[in-house]
Order: C-alpha cells, then structure tokens, then sequence
C-alpha cells in the first residue's frame, strides 16, 4: 500500500496511517514493529516517528492467516446482510463463541462458513469481528462485522450508545408502579458472583462491579406475568436477566436466575428476544435497522398465557 503524505505535518506515524488506512491503530504498530513499512524508500520500525507533508509512506500489508477454527454449514437466518457486516437472528442454544465445552456449532464456525473469503481480516487473521454477544439460551438480532473497519467503527457506536439494542422477555409477576406510569430504569452495577463464579450479580463498584443501566417498559400485562420491553444502555454480561431478578420479576426459563417454575410450555431457553436492532452503517453512514421476529416457543408462551 502505497501513501503520499499532504497533511499532517509532525504527526506521529501510527496515528496517521490509522486515519487513512482500512486498519487498527493496534495492527499498524505490530506492523511497524515487524519491518513492513518504509518512509521516502528507507525502512522504518519507529512506531513513534512523525511525518511530514511530501513523505512517501509504503506499508507491506501481508496476506491474511486462515482462521484455526472449522467452518460449519449451519443454517443461519439472516436479517440484514451486504460487504461490510451482517445481522443474524441467532436460535436458542447456540454460543456465539466457541470456548471449552463448546470447540464447534457456534455463530463464528457458522459465519466462517457463510462469508467464506468476505472476511477481509481482522487483526491479519480471516474471521468474523464479533462485535457484542448474546447468551447461548437468549435468542435475536445479533450483528457481525466482515472488516476490520466496520468492526472498529461499531465498536465505536456501542461505546458512545449510539445503537439501540431493544429486547422483549416475559417475566414472572406485575411491576408495581402509579396508574400514570409503565417503565422504569434499573441501575445497578453487575460483576461477578462473589461466591459463584459462572454467575453474574449486583456488585458494588468498589468491589468490582461495573455500572449497568437498564430501561424496561411494560409492554403487555397478562395475569400475573407481564411482557417487558427492554433497551440497553449498557451491555454487561447477563445484564437483563440480573436486573430482572434483582427487581423481583426474573424472566420465565431463567434456570440461573429464575425461580425454577414450570409454565406449561417446554422452553428452550429463557423468554429473553433481542427483538430489534438499530445502528448506523460503519461505510455508508445509513441507518441500519434489523427487527427479529419472536421464535415459536415465545409465541406459544404467550398465547398459552394469553388463554388462561
């Protein structure tokens, strides 16, 4: 990659060539640091070194590295796709990511799949940017970059909550509130259980917990369950469902933080829905908007209470 330099004059050379190359400021200066770069035809592994107006910058971009792990052909239903990223409404059961215990039939084997030489590389290797991730058992839209680019720059949009993350869950019970008022907003900090360590729990800041803010809106009230509408603000692990539970009403099918109770229909997971999806495209600055349709074990659970 071959780059002339007209602006910009003393700034430094990583920072620059982050601002004009499709790559993290991170992979320009192993870049550096590995001899792939020259300035005026003279090699360069000062990541430090500033540029000046009229330099001539050449960057040895090598080849991305397969990714280790297997691409599986496993049918994906795709609610928005095009160069840069796609949106997937992701089943129960399936982990995003694969881990001890779950090594394949997660969404990366099936993406690795699917894009197949889509995925431009991130990081110097060809997989899926992961760029925010559902619980194996929570269902719903779920986005994934293709570049490195639209990785960084949604990325970006979490951080500054610019994407909304709208979720639907059925939960035990009625929220109490005023006659004239259906929402509320959870704010408590989430960390790790302080004595069971597959699980997550309210945790002071102090004490390592990090702050997590949740909105919710009653969205129907039937009998003595209530479907709650829910935006994120935050995106901690097992956010919703803590919160839930913190407040009194966990989400039916909750076998973590829920109460265990059987409500006549087999559920493969907890009535959690990651129902819509709305984010600004990281290349065409376009807004995106990606609504997942309920799966039917949700849509049996509400008819069932619905007819009681």
């Amino acid at each position: 990659m071959a780059l002339s330099v007209t602006d910009a004059a003393g700034e430094r050379i990583d920072r620059w060539l982050a601002q004009h190359c499709d790559l993290s400021r991170n992979r320009i200066q192993k870049l550096i640091e590995q001899g792939a770069l020259s300035i005026n035809d003279q090699p360069c592994t000062n990541k430090k070194i500033t540029v000046n107006a009229g330099d001539y910058l050449q960057l040895t971009i090598p080849a991305v590295e397969p990714f280790e792990l297997i691409a599986e052909a496993i049918p994906l239903d795709i609610l928005y796709e095009d160069e840069s990223l796609v949106v997937v409404n992701k089943p129960a059961g399936m982990v995003v990511h694969p881990a001890p215990g779950h090594p394949n039939g997660t969404l990366v084997n099936a993406i690795l799949a699917h894009c197949g030489d889509q995925l431009t590389g991130v990081g110097g290797v060809q997989r899926p940017g992961i760029v925010h991730r559902l619980d194996k058992d929570t269902t719903g839209a779920m986005v994934v970059a293709k570049t490195e680019t639209a990785l960084r720059q949604l990325q970006a949009q979490i951080q500054a909550k610019t994407t909304q993350r709208d979720y639907l869950g059925m939960v035990f019970g009625v929220p109490k509130l005023p006659e004239d008022q259906a929402w509320g907003t959870a704010d408590a900090p989430i960390g790790r259980h302080p004595k069971d360590r597959k699980k997550m729990a309210v945790v002071p800041v102090e004490q390592g917990g990090r702050r997590a803010v949740t909105h919710w809106r009653i969205q129907e009230r039937i009998g003595n369950y209530t479907l709650v509408h829910y935006r994120l603000e935050t995106g901690r692990t097992h956010q919703i469902r803590v919160h839930s539970a913190m407040m009194g009403h966990p989400i039916v099918g909750d076998t973590v933080y829920g109460i265990g109770r059987s409500v006549g229909v087999k559920l493969s997971g907890q009535a959690l829905h990651a129902h819509k999806l709305t984010l600004t495209h990281p290349v065409t600055g376009e807004l995106v908007v990606a609504i997942a349709p309920l799966p039917p074990n949700f849509e049996t659970l509400l008819h069932r209470l619905r007819q009681r």
